[in-house]
């Protein structure tokens, strides 16, 4: 028979993931009501448009152990082909999202099959090629993209008739969609798919030997990962109702690892931090903004030499282990 405190202590063990995900929806709730101006709830949306994008990549990178450099080129492609098919054909916004979702997937399925058999730097120059590839097309493809210029006059989402058009509204669902992806991604990672990832990020060989199929489980993550940029891409098209090339060129995959590193490579609630972290870093250095990718160049070099694990968790572990020794040392004097 439990007693009390240990059936409030089980409970809350079994459901961290669910209250976690309602604590911070509570707190997000209230942001608009805190800091309701346009500026600061714009960048709360763009927050959580790159959110979904990070978390993703996360799985991809920090947990299957994988390297990719080209991550806004499926970021770009769910942005254009949402954009693409509503301004340019007047296609409904939501099965346009969902269809360029799948397509994205397909893309990522055809990239993914001969170039996750290559590995380290290899692979990471293959998805650097991919990106490059998407932004030249982006760019010199004018009548179907508008080229340099980029595309206008995409219309916003709605649902039941009701048009996220400001920033207010567009905070609470673009919050909502990361929220979700949090909630997907925790437990993919608590599944047995999760755990499968998790060795095949620390050895390859064990992993195949322990009866994970190395290469499909490959390919299933890139293709997740994948999708997770391209509706990320979809929601960005729809906030801002413009994109252009830029957005999605190689300099924006190297600032989504980053955020990956920054928030801790394996480590889901880690990734909001990292994407805060970056997102805001220039508001607070506006003197370094020709310098912005110099600046996250160093900062992505500094953690991976003293803090590899990320900055985050990196600095949990410096702590856990000074409280550590600070207890030995305590316990040594008695």
């Amino acid at each position: 028979m439990l007693t009390r405190g240990q059936a409030a202590g089980h409970f809350l063990l079994r459901h961290r993931t669910g209250l976690t995900v309602c604590a911070v929806a509570t707190i997000l709730a209230a942001v608009p009501s805190l800091w309701g101006n346009p500026y600061t709830l714009g960048l709360s949306c763009l927050i959580a448009v790159h959110v979904i994008v990070v978390l993703g990549l996360n799985l991809f990178v920090g947990y299957a152990g994988q390297i990719s450099l080209g991550h806004a080129a499926f970021f770009g492609l769910g942005a254009y082909g949402s954009a693409i098919l509503t301004a340019t054909y007047g296609l409904p916004a939501w099965p346009s999202m969902a269809g360029v979702a799948v397509g994205v997937a397909l893309v990522a399925w055809v990239l993914g099959v001969p170039t996750l058999r290559l590995r380290s730097h290899y692979l990471a120059m293959a998805t650097v090629g991919f990106n490059v590839v998407v932004y030249t097309v982006m760019v010199q493809w004018d009548a179907v993209t508008g080229g340099p210029s980029g595309l206008s006059g995409i219309p916003p989402l709605a649902i039941a008739g009701y048009a996220f058009t400001t920033d207010r509204s567009f905070h609470y669902l673009a919050w909502a969609a990361a929220l979700l992806a949090f909630t997907l991604c925790i437990n993919l990672v608590r599944s047995g798919m999760g755990r499968g990832l998790a060795s095949l990020a620390a050895d390859e060989a064990a992993a195949a030997c322990l009866g994970v199929d190395v290469a499909r489980s490959k390919v299933r993550i890139f293709v997740l990962s994948a999708v997770f940029a391209s509706v990320a891409g979809s929601l960005y098209a729809h906030y801002l109702r413009f994109v252009s090339p830029e957005t999605f060129g190689i300099f924006a995959s190297l600032d989504l690892v980053t955020m990956v590193v920054v928030g801790g490579l394996g480590s889901v609630w880690g990734t909001l931090f990292g994407v805060v972290f970056l997102t805001l870093l220039p508001e607070f250095l506006g003197f370094f903004e020709d310098w912005k990718e110099v600046v996250h160049g160093l900062i992505l070099v500094g953690i991976l030499l003293f803090l590899p694990q990320g900055l985050v968790v990196g600095l949990l572990d410096a702590v856990k282990t000074r409280a550590a020794r600070r207890r030995l040392q305590l316990e040594g004097q008695t």
